[in-house]
């Protein structure tokens, strides 16, 4: 049995990205995997790294005692799902908080001789899903942050052997056909992740 960890991170239950999610669970479970649902508004997860936190980023031998939870649900899952907006061109602020509070040295990379290795190679799938204000046109030359930290970052540190990014742009004149199509998309992708 395939263990995933779905991140979800929208505020609001009645959001495009809430039926996303729950389209994810769903088709996972269907497939019979064991779904770890890390929904971080409802956890009321806190994303403000500290002071004391930062100067004690680099111990790997204490650095995620204060989010000791989130790190050993991160290194007991085989597959990773993150759901969410991108919203001003990047993630929630929770979901950046999360990166850097739980993706720390020791648990997702670990620095040999000053380079950067991965560690969470465990990782064999990895996929976000996730929607956009701006057109295709826009993101890409915003830079399109949040695609390069999956397709980039991410995909380095797990080295996973599928990685699927599907977004929905345009979201502000998208139409419910639009909507349902991509929701039908998403239902697909996880039957095959």
């Amino acid at each position: 049995m395939t263990r995933v960890l779905v991140v979800f991170a929208h505020p609001c239950g009645e959001s495009f990205s809430s039926a996303l999610k729950q389209v994810v669970v769903e088709r996972l479970t269907a497939r019979g995997w064991q779904v770890d649902l890390c929904d971080l508004y409802a956890e009321s997860f806190d994303p403000v790294l500290g002071a004391a936190e930062r100067r004690g980023y680099h111990d790997t031998a204490t650095n995620t005692a204060p989010v000791q939870t989130y790190v050993d649900r991160l290194r007991a899952a085989e597959a990773l799902v993150f759901v969410y907006p991108v919203w001003n061109f990047g993630f929630p602020a929770i979901l950046k908080g999360y990166f850097d509070r739980v993706f720390l040295p020791g648990v997702s990379f670990t620095l040999e001789n000053g380079l950067v290795a991965p560690a969470l190679t465990h990782i064999r799938k990895l996929a976000v899903v996730t929607s956009y204000g701006a057109t295709p046109l826009r993101a890409f030359l915003a830079g399109n942050p949040p695609r390069k930290m999956f397709t980039r970052v991410i995909r380095f540190i797990c080295r996973p052997d599928r990685l699927r990014y599907l977004a929905l742009y345009d979201m502000n004149r998208v139409t419910d056909g639009r909507r349902r199509a991509f929701l039908a998309r998403v239902a697909a992708e996880m039957d095959r992740l």
